[in-house]
């Protein structure tokens, strides 16, 4: 049974109801005794947490679902000594062929059940010549099957490949895909990240905790860094620039598009705990001329948070911010109750306070909380559009610093699982 083939599959529990979906597959090497044991499946229980369920409460895995026996402990799984992952850890790792036709990496392996019961690796499905490439996608050489025996592993500190992690989680969500990065070494944690595309890698980096963001962004050459740094939210850009010494942050601004650092900038100006540097400098502005059409067109489009998406920001032009004088909002409701032809400025919610950039953060939260706002105005001294805070910006800052890194509470059913 291929591992690859198992990824993604829901997990039962004896009453039928879905535990979770697999996600990996733990391994414990056996040195020169024989091919990994595999001791146990990692599964992503609801709330994205994943869990280690062993072998021996499986009573039912084929390719189509897998069903799971006795009591599962539901604390987050952490690895343990000599345990390795199949999917993060050794799938793209170099082999040497004992037949002395060269090197292959590791592209899927197969599991057996033995007559005691017990789950090994038998067999490793590689690709010899294998060429990958990060903005291609291409890959070159023929595939094999081979016993694990056949083949001699490289150490885990060899550099390695992550095309075939990327691609079996390529379904993931940007916070999950930041979650199982979580998981992995540090080593590891680079080698996949330099394998997304820029935007996938911006994304799931505005889901990490500061300090990882910091030791992943440093990881990449800075040509690589700037581009990344483009595709992020001006506001999340500007927050990792912060952690970073000054002068190699200055040295990243300067390598990026110009409009695109212009909008950093501005936010690295203001002082934390600000309205000005919680806002996004580019939320939806169009003109008191411009029809209902014309912004539900915007309000379409598949870039914005729907935080952003809830509001249309009224302007004088200029439309960029700091635009002209700002002249209130048009809320998404209002859009949808109104015909098409309808110019936005007869819409327009003047009754809306925006809030100043130098405003604190508890007017901010006060204001967004007494209102039932999804996103807020921003403005300087001079009553200009300069940004808007959104819901999800806000709750970033409110809530702990180290709300994004595991929490190893209480299990959420019957503890049970692992031994030892």
């Amino acid at each position: 049974m291929f591992v690859a083939r198992l990824l993604g599959l829901d997990v039962f529990d004896p009453l039928g109801d879905r535990l979770g979906r697999l996600r990996d597959v733990v391994v414990l090497s056996r040195g020169l005794r024989g091919a990994p044991h595999a001791v146990g499946i990692v599964v992503e229980v609801p709330g994205k947490k994943r869990v280690f369920v062993p072998m021996t409460r499986l009573t039912s895995m084929d390719q189509g679902q897998i069903i799971c026996t006795g009591l599962v402990n539901l604390r987050r799984f952490e690895q343990r000594g000599a345990e390795q992952l199949v999917v993060a850890e050794l799938f793209d790792r170099k082999v040497t062929l004992k037949d002395g036709s060269g090197e292959a990496i590791i592209e899927d392996m197969a599991l057996d059940q033995q007559r005691n019961g017990d789950w090994l690796v038998s067999k490793l499905f590689v690709r010899r010549g294998s060429s990958t490439s990060r903005l291609r996608g291409l890959r070159r050489g023929h595939t094999l099957l081979i016993d694990w025996a056949d083949a001699l592993q490289g150490a885990d500190t060899e550099p390695q490949g992550a095309s075939q992690f990327v691609a079996t989680h390529e379904d993931l969500k940007p916070a999950d895909f930041a979650d199982a990065l979580q998981e992995m070494s540090d080593k590891r944690r680079i080698e996949v990240a330099s394998e997304l595309q820029d935007e996938r890698l911006a994304d799931v980096l505005q889901e990490l905790p500061e300090e990882d963001q910091v030791t992943l962004l440093s990881a990449l050459d800075n040509e690589r860094a700037a581009d990344v740094l483009e595709e992020m939210d001006p506001d999340d850009a500007a927050d990792l620039l912060a952690d970073l010494p000054s002068a190699k942050a200055e040295e990243l601004l300067l390598l990026m598009d110009p409009d695109e650092a212009e909008d950093v900038r501005r936010l690295l100006q203001y002082e934390d705990d600000t309205a000005g540097a919680l806002m996004t400098p580019v939320p939806v502005i169009l003109p008191p001329e411009a029809t209902v059409a014309e912004a539900l067109a915007h309000v379409r489009s598949e870039d914005l948070s729907p935080a952003l998406a809830s509001a249309i920001f009224i302007c004088r032009p200029p439309l960029e911010t700091p635009t002209g004088r700002f002249l209130g909002v048009v809320h998404i409701q209002q859009l949808l109750r109104s015909a098409p032809p309808e110019q936005l400025g007869t819409l327009v919610d003047k009754n809306l306070e925006p809030v100043s950039d130098l405003a604190n953060i508890s007017e901010v939260s006060h204001t967004m909380a007494s209102y039932n706002l999804n996103s807020l105005p921003v403005v300087n001294d001079a009553g200009r559009l300069v940004g808007a805070v959104t819901v999800d910006d806000l709750l970033d800052h409110l809530l702990p610093d180290d709300w994004r890194t595991h929490d190893d509470g209480a299990p959420l059913r019957r503890l049970g699982g692992r031994i030892g």
